[in-house]
């Protein structure tokens, strides 16, 4: 995560908030961390308030305090800049910093993600701040990395913000001609003469509900600009720290798939990636997987930073059930073994009131070292400490990726048709799903990544697809590449405008399938995939049912692998291969329901045909994967994400890291629930 000769081992620590205790509790807290094994805390998260009590009074005397009493104690520290709530004082004296919401509606001081990205006030003094801790703390050699704001989220709507879309949308389409067309304006008579007619896509003009929208081209663009916003509210922080500190090492928490952000944006200016892990108690393994590659694909040359998660229960989901004993270990080692260099908890204490007040803590609000949670955690910062450096940088090496774009899942979310029922994230989460349930290395990816690593490619519900990315795809498949696509594919270019040439568009040669039309069954009813008898051993004769939508498709050069089994189109295709240069290109008419028993297996079809292995043969609630290090070697995680005892064979020799024993090639080994094995394989 951060190339620093003072960093030796996985960094163990989280948010650590002063602010709210007495120098007694502090000093209490400072005796008490170290025996958990803490060693990075996050500081000065939300302290706008106490470092900046009047607009030319700065008071950095407390932040002084605890800084010194971490750095004692020999932590390291993540520095905040805590912009992401400002002072009473500010929103009272500058309205323009305070949200209008989506209802029109002027928000008053309260809660966080409360400043519009577009406000004079807030971008002059958010950066100025952050200059100044630079200045103050910089020299500080404890002070790994610096951490803007935090889980920036939410649009604003006022006038400020719509000032800043015309001149966007100026510079975007140069002319309102052009963006007529773009947007389609003709629908409606919504057509613009001049650029200060078009209003912010709000519930007093063209969004009829929290989700859809009149016209999703305008919509859409709406949330690239305010990603582009958020952008440069960090990277005005970014630049302000690097003015003081060019080395510093700079990143902000994310929160994997949230639908607001196009995180591919903040990519470029971030150091490393870091996010906030908050599983719900019914979140499979597999869905807790692909969130941290979602994230881990954002730069997947590098670790990862695991900013949050927490050690015993949440407090903001619906049921905060506990984290079973040892649960929290293998999510623990779960981030690590998809990238992380990092295991870091919201929070090291609990707070006494408010909303967190009942969120877990390594530190609960009976400050004892005999709790559970701190037994448990001091535990795993053993274990850490013991496992130093040994796979520390090194980085997962995946020859298939699947495709995850924002842009597609605004496209879906917003548009009226053709199903209610039709996610987006979940279709791509679907195919991760096989993946990682066959324990095949993937990388989760934007389609603006370079393919030539891949050899194999999944693209599921590519609803926008740009001429630049439809070339890509060509060039991958023609040259030898393996590409899959499924229903809602090659729908529009990345304006949102339906294509004229047949779905899936200008995939369709690739495909070699034409989709005529697009069936939506009802909430219950399902089709089938019924399997050709000339398939493996594994698919063939076999069926399984047909979800959500079915495309009516014509083969055109495509070999039909699966076909429908219910309804006017019973015996078409569903499922097609084409043979596309030197390449396969894949097609799936439909959706397959979730906890599929075929998808995990067709995937591992494909995955052999491409020449793509295993690390491990599927075993129920088993996940295994691979870091690599510069110098080559693997280190392979094993993890047994069910409540069961499980033993499996291990296909090749090495040494197991927490415990120390040689383990010889084709070892039978069992697991108990939630256990770990981190094996360093041997050298070939």
């Amino acid at each position: 995560m951060i190339n620093n000769p003072s960093v030796n081992k996985i960094l163990y620590g989280g948010d650590y908030n002063p602010e709210q205790w007495s120098l007694e509790e502090r000093q209490r807290d400072m005796e008490m961390l170290p025996k958990a094994g803490i060693d990075i805390v996050t500081l000065n998260v939300f302290s706008w308030a106490k470092l900046q009590p009047q607009e030319d009074t700065y008071d950095f005397s407390d932040l002084d305090r605890i800084v010194d009493m971490v750095s004692e104690k020999g932590m390291k520290i993540c520095m905040a800049t805590s912009t992401a709530a400002h002072p009473a004082w500010m929103a009272k004296r500058y309205p323009d910093i305070l949200r209008v919401d989506i209802d029109g509606r002027k928000h008053t001081f309260g809660s966080r993600h409360n400043s519009c990205p577009n406000s004079p006030t807030y971008r002059k003094y958010a950066p100025l701040l952050a200059k100044k801790l630079a200045e103050r703390y910089g020299k500080r050699e404890n002070i790994l990395a610096w951490h803007i704001s935090n889980e920036y989220g939410g649009l604003c709507y006022c006038d400020n913000c719509k000032k800043a879309w015309h001149q966007w949308l100026k510079n975007k389409y140069q002319t309102i001609e052009n963006l007529n067309e773009k947007w389609n304006t003709s629908f409606w008579s919504h057509t613009y003469y001049n650029w200060d007619e078009i209003q912010v896509p709000s519930h007093i003009n063209e969004r009829w509900n929290n989700i859809h929208t009149n016209v999703q081209s305008q919509t859409i663009d709406y949330y690239r600009f305010n990603t582009e916003g958020i952008v440069n509210m960090y990277r005005m922080e970014a630049d302000a720290i690097h003015s003081v500190l060019p080395d510093a090492k700079i990143t902000t928490n994310l929160m994997s798939t949230y639908p607001e952000l196009d995180y591919n944006k903040f990519a470029p200016y971030m150091d490393f990636i870091s996010w906030d892990n908050y599983p719900f108690p019914q979140d499979s393994y597999t869905n807790t997987a692909f969130k941290h590659e979602v994230m881990r694909g954002l730069k997947p040359e590098k670790p990862f930073c695991l900013m949050e998660s927490t050690p015993g229960v949440t407090n903001w989901q619906p049921y905060n059930s506990l984290k079973k004993p040892g649960f929290m270990r293998l999510l623990s080692y779960q981030a690590i073994a998809h990238g992380a260099d990092t295991v870091m908890f919201f929070q090291m204490r609990r707070s006494r009131g408010c909303c967190e007040k009942f969120h877990g803590a390594v530190i609960d609000h009976y400050p004892s070292t005999e709790t559970r949670v701190f037994k448990e955690t001091a535990a795993l910062g053993k274990e850490l400490y013991a496992l130093s450096d040994k796979f520390l940088n090194s980085i997962q090496q995946a020859e298939t990726a699947i495709l995850f774009d924002w842009n597609c899942m605004w496209g879906v979310m917003f548009s009226s048709g053709p199903s209610v029922d039709f996610k987006y994230t979940d279709e791509v989460y679907k195919y991760y799903d096989a993946f990682c349930k066959q324990n095949i290395p993937v990388d989760v990816i934007s389609p603006d990544k370079d393919f030539s690593k891949y050899k194999v490619i999944i693209a599921p519900a590519l609803y926008m697809v740009s001429h630049e990315n439809a070339e890509k795809i060509k060039n991958f498949t023609e040259n030898g590449g393996t590409f899959l696509t499924t229903v809602m594919s090659g729908m529009t270019d990345e304006n949102d405008l339906v294509t004229a040439l047949g779905y899936p568009g200008e995939l369709r040669k690739v495909c070699g399938i034409w989709a005529e039309e697009t069936d939506a069954l009802l909430p219950g009813k399902s089709n089938s995939f019924v399997f050709k008898n000339e398939l493996s051993e594994n698919l063939k004769g076999r069926s399984e049912q047909a979800v959500i939508l079915c495309d009516v498709i014509h083969a055109e050069g495509a070999e039909v692998i699966a076909t429908y089994g219910s309804d006017f189109y019973k015996g078409t295709p569903v499922i097609t291969k084409n043979s596309f240069g030197k390449g396969k290109a894949w097609y799936v008419g439909s959706c397959f329901k979730n906890e599929s028993e075929i998808l995990p297996e067709l995937i591992l079809e494909i995955a052999k045909e491409a020449g793509v292995n295993q690390i491990l043969p599927y075993t129920k609630n088993i996940e295994a994967t691979e870091r690599v290090n510069t110098e080559g070697k693997r280190f392979v995680f094993i993890l047994n994400e069910g409540n069961e005892n499980s033993r499996i064979n291990i296909p090749f020799g090495g040494t197991e890291l927490l415990t120390g024993k040689s383990l010889e090639k084709n070892s039978s080994v069992e697991l108990k629930p939630f256990d770990v094995l981190i094996v360093e394989k041997n050298s070939l």
